[in-house]
C-alpha cells in the first residue's frame, strides 16, 4: 500500500497518527508537494479522482481519499486499539464528537491558518484576514464547549484516546504555524492536549 500524504497538511497528519497507534509500519509514504501544486497534477489527479490529501492506494489499485474514510479502512484491517467504538452506542459518540471536532474545531482553525500565513497564500485565490479572523473566534468558541466537556474526563469521546481526539489535536497543532495557541481560560483544553502531544504516536504522526 502507498499514502500520498505532505507533511506541510493536517489531514494526513491523522492518518499517519492512527498508523502509528495501530504499529502499521508496512505502508509506503509518498511525499506529494502541495505548494507547488503536485496533487493538482494529472498523474495524481488521475489516479486519486480529486486534487486531495491524503490518499491511500490498495496493492489493487484502489484509492481511497477523505481522511477519516481512510482511518476506518485502517481501524477494519487493524482493530486494535480501537479507535472508532467497539459498539453501537460508543460508534455513534465518538463520531458525533469527531464530527464537532472536525466541523466547529479543525476546519475553522486550517481556514484560519490558510489565509494568514504568507508561505500558503498559493492555496487560496484570495487570502482574507476577515476570513482568517471569523474562523479563530468560531474555533474558540468551540474550544470553551470542549474545555467545559473536558471537565473531569481525560479524552474526549470514550474512555480512551479515539479519532475524535487525534482530530482535534491535529487541528490545533496547524494552528501554531500562525503561533496561534489557545486562551489560557481553557485549563481542561490545555491539560487534555498536552497529554495527547505527550503519546508517542502523537510525534510518529507529526
Amino acid at each position: 500500500m502507498k499514502l500520498y500524504t505532505s507533511n506541510r497538511a493536517p489531514n494526513p497528519r491523522r492518518v499517519r497518527w492512527v498508523m502509528a497507534e495501530k504499529g502499521v509500519t508496512d505502508v509506503e509514504l509518498v511525499e506529494v508537494d502541495i505548494l507547488t501544486g503536485e496533487h493538482r497534477q494529472p498523474a495524481y489527479r488521475d489516479k486519486v479522482g480529486v486534487p486531495h490529501l491524503p490518499a491511500l492506494e490498495l496493492d489493487d489499485g484502489t484509492c481511497i481519499s477523505e481522511s477519516i474514510a481512510i482511518c476506518r479502512y485502517l481501524e477494519a484491517v487493524h482493530p486494535e486499539p480501537n479507535l472508532f467504538g467497539r459498539d453501537a452506542r460508543e460508534q455513534a459518540i465518538i463520531e458525533m464528537w469527531t464530527r464537532r471536532c472536525e466541523f466547529y474545531l479543525a476546519n475553522p482553525l486550517m481556514l484560519n491558518v490558510r489565509h494568514s500565513h504568507p508561505a500558503l497564500a498559493a492555496l487560496e485565490a484570495v487570502q482574507s484576514p476577515h476570513v482568517a479572523d471569523y474562523n479563530r473566534a468560531s474555533a474558540e468558541r468551540f474550544m470553551k464547549t470542549l474545555d467545559r466537556h473536558l471537565q473531569g474526563r481525560d479524552f474526549i469521546a470514550a474512555d480512551r484516546f479515539t479519532i475524535a481526539d487525534i482530530v482535534a489535536v491535529v487541528g490545533l497543532d496547524f494552528a501554531r504555524l500562525v503561533r496561534y495557541r489557545p486562551p489560557a481560560e481553557f485549563e481542561n483544553l490545555a491539560r487534555w492536549l498536552e497529554a495527547c502531544r505527550a503519546r508517542p504516536a502523537a510525534q510518529a504522526g507529526a
